[in-house]
């Protein structure tokens, strides 16, 4: 970041940008859930950044072959990596959390669901981040394929808006998305969607379900190790 300010701007803008663009063509009335939405962006977009530096740190600097030979595994390795993909989103995480302070009314309950929906976004793309980071050859082929997953995951899906925006019967296409589920349990917590039990059920059935099958992937189908 001290090197490359660029990266710092590039970081703090792309969730940003999104929140201000929703905030002004809904004349301010969805700024809750752009809030809500640019968190979301923020930790999909972190763990989804795993891939283009995990590529970088493995084919120009061979730092997996080290890691591999240590006795480092690989969930450590992921981890360790995943952490300070963070520091970078501490910018755009520290405007979102004054923004929430005023914006959002969360009750104790409410603010640890939000909490918890972020970590489980950050560990689903960050299983994904990592996978990918062990197929890729090219630095170049990373980057296209961390910002092309965050766009589809992030900002096609409803994340900065509520779901019954979107027409039947597109809604439904929706739901393919886990963020989907992610924004549809950030925003019952805000008050902004309600939910029944059954839905809110579901929705944590189904993150849950897709950040451990995300991981069994990485477990099993990741090339950790060249043969």
């Amino acid at each position: 970041m001290r090197n490359y300010p660029i990266v710092l701007i590039n970081t703090v803008l792309s969730p940003l940008s999104f929140l201000v663009l929703i905030v002004f063509v809904s004349r301010g009335s969805l700024l809750g859930e752009a809030v809500e939405g640019a968190f979301i962006m923020s930790m999909f977009s972190s763990g989804m950044g795993l891939q283009g530096d995990l590529a970088h740190l493995k084919n120009d600097f061979k730092l997996q072959d080290m890691v591999v030979s240590s006795p480092t595994g690989w969930m450590t390795y992921m981890v360790g990596i995943a952490i300070s993909e963070i520091v970078y989103s501490f910018p755009a995480l520290a405007v979102l959390v004054v923004l929430a302070h005023f914006y959002l009314v969360l009750s104790i309950v409410g603010i640890l669901e939000f909490v918890a929906v972020l970590i489980l976004m950050f560990f689903a793309s960050m299983a994904v981040g990592y996978t990918l980071s062990t197929f890729s050859s090219d630095i170049v082929q990373s980057f296209a394929f961390s910002r092309l997953l965050s766009t589809l995951f992030s900002t096609i899906p409803p994340v900065y808006y509520p779901i019954t925006y979107i027409p039947l019967p597109f809604r439904y296409l929706a739901y393919f998305s886990p963020t989907t589920y992610a924004a549809e349990l950030a925003q019952n917590a805000g008050g902004y969607l309600p939910l029944s039990v059954l839905m809110i059920g579901l929705d944590w059935g189904v993150l849950m379900a897709v950040a451990l099958a995300l991981f069994m992937i990485a477990k099993t189908k990741a090339r950790w190790r060249e043969v």
